[in-house]
């Protein structure tokens, strides 16, 4: 064969060995459709075969079973729940009840959270349940959930302050001794994508005042709302004695304002002003008035009747102010927390809406001053998320509702510590009940596709590993190496016909 037809045929078999190799490698990553499909686009003269119907992914982007942002979770036997025996668990299941029965009358869309959608089954058969013994709701608890230890990344516990809802003197009319008014929701408040009378307004973000149709200002901080800005409007619900009063009861979010004639009216959360909230015991302690480890509400109450000038100097410093709303609940009625339901005393807490969903159980255990300012009582307790607060904020952050009164004030006033929390997470949520949704593999390449296209035996680096999977009667799935294009065949170059030399006369000097 002549070199130059020798050279032909070598390119031609080299290009169908490349793009062997790269059918090969393709058959790997894309399956044997997509492997067939490849292989008649580098071969236009093989017969044509049907095009394979379009699929999904063959592992579609699924959301992650949990995530909490800026959140660090442990997956903990019930066993090592410290205190979880010892809780009344028939207690936090009545609680639970009482939040499902919201969480299944919700319609449409669920919540973008981890959790939104997951209590429906649990709260499904707490409903059908009318439990009376303790051992049966706690193993209800163990059935339908799986404890989760969570806390804020980098951080070993969660942290937790108390609540509670007052119970104060008041007028329904101003008088010289009741000159504070307690105001409800101004008509010119207005929040971006609410209604000016949403039944519900978010407790953070800006907030404006509304002037004319299109103006949007800043609304009236706590100093201008002092000062008589909203004032004469028809806006005053009650009137109190007390400008502490107020400030606390704006704190708690809710109270009860008990009137000379017996009667009284029951006040909720309703909006806020826009301004974060700036807690006045933190303003005490950077200023060296009360030491941190002192620090109580009653403290904060006794410095502001001591020194009435310093109060209004410090309640200023809060520029949020809360606007609530008249509850047509009984004095034997607890608070009604923002999931809409009556709080119960012990067993309710507020936590970050913007992470958490309301009904969540959460298991709280520490030591707290319950008893006294210097008690270390043990505190191992279910509770369940069924309200939210402005100064709420982290995914093992916590208010703990104590109930009504001057004693729960007491005892909800000095609470600011670090607790173990651990989250109740429903087992609908286990990664490995959501990966049954997964779609299977492709199926491997048909005996036609593999005779085409032979592996070359594994390379002896892996013969350890081969050897060792065989000892544990185990199969390991090799891929050999790209077959590479058959070497260049040796051609002597042809001798080149030699030119004739002209003599050229030398140049005479």
């Amino acid at each position: 064969m002549a070199p130059e037809a020798r050279i032909k045929v070598f390119l031609k078999n080299s290009a169908t060995a490349l793009c062997a190799g790269v059918v090969v490698l393709s058959s790997f990553s894309l399956g044997a459709e997509a492997a067939r499909r490849h292989y008649r686009s580098h071969h236009h003269h093989a017969p044509a075969l049907p095009a394979a119907p379009p699929r999904a992914l063959p592992y579609p982007q699924l959301p992650l079973p949990f995530e909490i942002s800026g959140a660090q979770y442990l997956p903990l036997a019930w066993a090592d729940v410290k205190g979880w025996g010892d809780d009344d668990h028939l207690a936090a299941f009545k609680t639970f009840r009482a939040s499902c029965k919201t969480i299944n009358a919700q319609t449409g869309a669920a919540e973008p959270k981890a959790l939104a959608g997951s209590l429906n089954e649990p709260c499904r058969a707490a409903r059908s349940l009318e439990l009376i013994d303790d051992a049966k709701a706690k193993t209800f608890f163990e059935e339908n959930f799986a404890p989760l230890r969570i806390s804020r990344l980098g951080e070993p516990d969660g942290f937790i302050t108390g609540y509670y809802e007052p119970v104060l003197e008041g007028s329904r009319t101003p008088t010289d001794v009741y000159n504070v008014p307690v105001y409800r929701r101004p008509s010119n408040l207005f929040v971006r994508g609410y209604k000016q009378d949403s039944v519900s307004l978010p407790n953070k973000g800006p907030v404006y005042r509304k002037i004319g149709r299109r103006k949007l200002v800043p609304y009236y901080d706590r100093g201008e709302i002092e000062d008589g800005k909203i004032a004469g409007r028809g806006l005053e619900i009650a009137w109190l004695k007390d400008p502490t009063d107020l400030l606390f009861a704006q704190i708690q979010g809710s109270a009860r304002i008990k009137f000379d004639d017996g009667t009284s009216v029951r006040l909720n959360y309703d909006a806020y002003n826009g301004y974060p909230y700036t807690a006045v015991g933190r303003i005490l302690i950077e200023r060296g008035i009360i030491p941190k480890e002192e620090m109580s509400m009653q403290k904060i109450r006794e410095w502001m009747a001591q020194n009435p000038d310093g109060a209004k100097e410090l309640r200023r410093a809060n520029r949020a102010y809360i606007f609530f709303r008249e509850v047509n609940l009984s004095d034997k009625d607890e608070a009604v927390g923002a999931q809409g339901i009556p709080l119960t005393a012990g067993r309710s807490i507020a936590v970050d809406k913007s992470l958490h969903v309301y009904g969540t159980p959460f298991f709280i255990e520490g030591e707290l001053p319950i008893e006294s300012e210097r008690a270390k009582t043990p505190f191992h307790r279910l509770m369940i998320a069924q309200d939210t607060g402005s100064a709420i904020i982290g995914p093992a952050r916590a208010d703990l509702f104590f109930g009504a009164g001057h004693e729960a004030g007491r005892i909800s006033g000095r609470l600011r510590h670090p607790m173990h929390f651990v989250m109740l997470v429903p087992k609908g949520l286990d990664p490995s009940a959501r990966a049954a949704r997964l779609p299977v593999p492709d199926p491997r390449p048909s005996e036609k596709i593999a005779k085409l296209f032979p592996q070359t035996p594994p390379a002896k680096a892996d013969a350890p590993a081969a050897a060792a999977a065989q000892d544990r009667n185990e199969t390991v799935a090799t891929a050999g190496p790209v077959p590479l294009p058959v070497p260049r065949p040796a051609i002597d170059p042809a001798p080149e016909p030699r030119r004739p030399v002209k003599n050229r006369p030398h140049r005479q000097q």
